[in-house]
């Protein structure tokens, strides 16, 4: 027969097995779980980016426009100016 020291060991670790078994398909979900919420995360913020670069493109094309404009309006001023100096 084994002493009681050496059973209460062997009954420990057959009893932990299930336990340790349990608690590593516990944090196997909680690691699917993490990595499927960083693929939301992800997704979201390259929406967000792509958002902003659409709408930095449409205010840069604006901004153009106006530069566009501001030229022939400045040349327009100019020739006027250079008419009536005369």
């Amino acid at each position: 027969m084994k002493p009681f020291q050496e059973a209460s060991k062997e009954q420990t670790g057959t009893e932990n097995e299930p336990l340790s078994y349990l608690t590593a398909e516990t944090e196997i979900e909680k690691l699917a779980s993490f990595e499927a919420g960083l693929g939301e995360r992800k997704n979201e913020t390259l929406f967000k980016i792509t958002a902003e670069i659409e709408d930095i493109e449409k205010v840069l094309k604006q901004a153009e426009q106006l530069a566009q404009r501001l030229k022939k309006r400045l040349q327009q001023l100019k020739d006027l100016q250079r008419v009536l100096s005369r």
